[in-house]
């Protein structure tokens, strides 16, 4: 049964932990991430973004599959299902849908619209038990077509969304989206030690998880951090085993063809990455 991600997120702000969030594309990434996340006991948040979404032919289409698994797998650890980086009307989609948390990405908005949109989100989400992640600062890199700069939250627009009772909260501290280039500066801890002096107890979001070294990783979840998203790292070491399997000939091997046999490495890669992830942020056998 999927959760909101509220209690799972409270308990890592509190436990000094963070619960990874990895996104989904189709029935193998989220079987790769529910067999891990079991493994290690280890809550975990499946991500969706609008494209994956569309991809995955719809919202229902991607609830009736992962609550089918959860199901079948046998699977004990929270779950949540989580739009990613969400316009106002994918928000709401979602909410129908039967998703148990939600992201309105209203961060490219004049901060009073990000209010009002994120507001009428929360009020919503009260009712039936959803949680919700707003952001502030625009993240880094592209994101389903969404180019952002990476500029740096405003603690005090930060505080005006929190007050309006989000459960997370995503504050732009110079992350970005994708590969980090060679001469990024890396984050911005003064902008996160302002911004959690603000919002206090509010758990706070890392969005852009690929490629943060371990040490700024871990700094950043004892300041407050206590989710942190990863995608294209997933997305590198797919392409990688995959590429791998076929230059080396394997789909030619028998019924190497099947594509049970030829997604099989990435799959295992997936594994392999979220298995490390996990273990990073301290999450193991906090189920």
């Amino acid at each position: 049964m999927l959760v909101s991600a509220k209690e799972m997120l409270n308990k890592a702000r509190d436990g000094k932990y963070a619960v990874g969030q990895f996104n989904i594309n189709n029935l193998e990434w989220t079987k790769s991430i529910l067999t891990v996340a079991e493994e290690l006991k280890s809550p975990v948040i499946l991500g969706v973004s609008e494209g994956a979404g569309k991809y995955m032919t719809g919202f229902k289409t991607i609830v009736g599959m992962v609550n089918g698994m959860l199901e079948e797998m046998k699977i004990t650890v929270p779950v949540a299902l989580h739009l990613d980086h969400g316009t106002f009307e994918g928000a709401q989609k979602c909410i129908r849908a039967g998703f148990s948390s939600i992201m309105f990405d209203g961060s490219h908005y004049p901060i009073d619209e990000n209010i009002e949109k994120t507001k009428i989100l929360v009020d919503a989400c009260n009712v039936l038990g959803v949680s919700i992640e707003a952001e502030v600062g625009s993240i880094g890199g592209e994101e389903d077509g969404v180019v952002g700069l990476g500029e740096c939250a405003d603690p005090k627009e930060c505080k005006a969304i929190a007050d309006l009772g989000v459960t997370m909260l995503a504050a732009g501290i110079g992350n970005i989206h994708g590969k980090y280039p060679a001469n990024w500066p890396g984050l911005s801890f003064e902008t996160l030690e302002a911004v959690k002096k603000e919002v206090g107890d509010m758990p706070l979001v890392l969005h852009g998880g690929t490629g943060i070294p371990a040490d700024m990783i871990k700094k950043a979840i004892s300041l407050g951090v206590a989710k942190i998203n990863v995608n294209t790292e997933c997305q590198l070491s797919f392409a990688e085993a995959t590429r791998k399997y076929i230059e080396e000939g394997k789909d030619q091997q028998g019924k190497g063809f099947d594509p049970r046999k030829l997604l099989a490495p990435g799959a295992e890669a997936i594994k392999a990455t979220v298995r490390e992830k996990m273990e990073l942020f301290g999450s193991v056998g906090k189920a």
